[in-house]
């Protein structure tokens, strides 16, 4: 029986109020290791992230009923070319866990379920009514399973007793990974339960609270941007890490737009240099999609503003934009304005890692751009994704109790790593 499993971790672009100073309380750190794609599939990251992207917009817009949410629920981050990986255990059983869970921040599921991968086996410890489960996440990828209820440990002797989770009897679209960790808003879950499409299912983040283990119902994410395997993450529930950040975490409110306003939506402007390349608007801040997107106007002006050309779709090209060594040495920042405060990233955090250029079919000799087109024009209300190349370079905080969201610089906030 196996009872560890590698598993996609699914954080929450949830909606999110206030801007105080962190709050002191008892929490629990789930350790990530970074790991990185070289199956091939990243190839077509720019294309999978637009898909997402695409998702959440038109899951935010379809919100009248329980089918719309199941039909509209958003592609998992399969092609990421870095994933972060976590040990996580299900069932009563005390085997050594050879393998480490891979984990992708996939802010489109709250289920919870194992069995894609490596075969998963019940034990004693855990209990079914034999409900099926079903999740689609887009593009193809669906998960059917049967519901379950037992204990699922995150590590350092931190169990979670009697959490819901699916066991898969049929997955697809997920190569590589065993499952989700899902610990994003129970709602999410509605319609999932095929007989019973009103039925929720607790998140993680929900029963480590009412278990008392945690005070507060929030998810702190530290992502250590790297072109190796050596970098490490972490999710810290109930409250924020100070270890991992300097200066003072701040606090926003979710933006009252929607679709935007259904997520993690927040307002923001944004800079290159002195030139303004979007005006305020709604978007969001998602952990499961890897690159920056912007509206299609905002995406052309930055292209201008750079100077740079856009490659060949996949599996041609990348579909990034991309610019030359000289090209590099002149690029400027790339400000982004919430709140009255500036978030900064430096021409270092706007390209992607060049170590890393194979491993999304680019070339070596060139200098690719982590800031990709959201394909549609400004306005819709969800007008970027602050991806994970932005959360590399802060610290961010998803906090449901306050609905809020915040975010900190960290010592890699100006690092040259890339």
């Amino acid at each position: 029986m196996h009872s560890c499993s590698c598993l996609l971790i699914a954080i929450l672009a949830l909606s999110v109020a206030a801007k105080p100073i962190e709050i002191r309380a008892s929490s629990v750190t789930l350790s990530l290791a970074k790991k990185l794609d070289t199956s091939g599939s990243a190839q077509y990251l720019v294309d999978q992230d637009r898909a997402r992207a695409q998702a959440l917009i038109q899951r935010g817009l379809n919100t009248t009923s329980q089918q719309n949410r199941r039909d509209a629920t958003v592609p998992a981050s399969e092609s990421q070319a870095v994933v972060y990986v976590a040990q996580v255990n299900f069932g009563s059983s005390t085997t050594e866990c050879a393998d480490i869970a891979n984990f992708v921040s996939d802010s489109g599921s709250s289920t919870t379920w194992v069995g894609a991968g490596q075969p998963w086996t019940p034990d004693s410890s855990t209990t079914t009514n034999n409900e099926a489960v079903l999740v689609i996440y887009g593009s193809g990828q669906m998960e059917v399973g049967t519901l379950y209820t037992g204990p699922v440990s995150l590590g350092n002797g931190l169990t979670v007793q009697n959490q819901g989770f699916a066991l898969s009897q049929f997955a697809q679209g997920f190569q590589g990974y065993d499952g989700i960790l899902g610990i994003g808003p129970e709602d999410l879950t509605l319609g999932t339960v095929v007989e019973n499409p009103t039925e929720t299912i607790p998140t993680i983040t929900q029963n480590l609270r009412q278990l008392g283990l945690i005070s507060q119902a929030l998810v702190g994410v530290f992502f250590e941007p790297s072109s190796t395997d050596t970098a490490e993450g972490e999710l810290s529930f109930g409250a924020p890490n100070s270890a991992r950040y300097t200066g003072q975490l701040t606090y926003y409110p979710v933006t009252g737009t929607s679709p935007a306003s259904r997520y993690w939506g927040i307002d923001q402007s944004i800079t290159y240099g002195s030139t303004t390349i979007l005006s305020v608007t709604a978007g969001i801040v998602d952990t499961g999609t890897t690159l920056i997107h912007l509206a299609l106007d905002a995406f052309i002006a930055y292209q201008t503003a750079t100077g740079a050309q856009l490659d060949s779709p996949a599996p041609i090209g990348t579909g990034l934009l991309y610019i030359t060594t000289e090209q590099y040495n002149q690029l400027q920042n790339l400000d982004f304005h919430i709140g009255g405060d500036t978030y900064t990233l430096t021409p270092n955090a706007q390209i992607w890692p060049r170590a890393l250029n194979a491993a999304i079919g680019g070339s070596s000799d060139l200098v690719y751009l982590i800031v990709s087109n959201l394909a549609t024009p400004s306005g819709m209300g969800l007008d970027f994704v602050n991806g994970m190349c932005f959360l590399e370079r802060y610290y961010s905080v998803y906090d449901t109790d306050q609905n809020r969201i915040g975010f900190a610089s960290t010592e890699y906030t100006t690092s040259t790593v890339n």
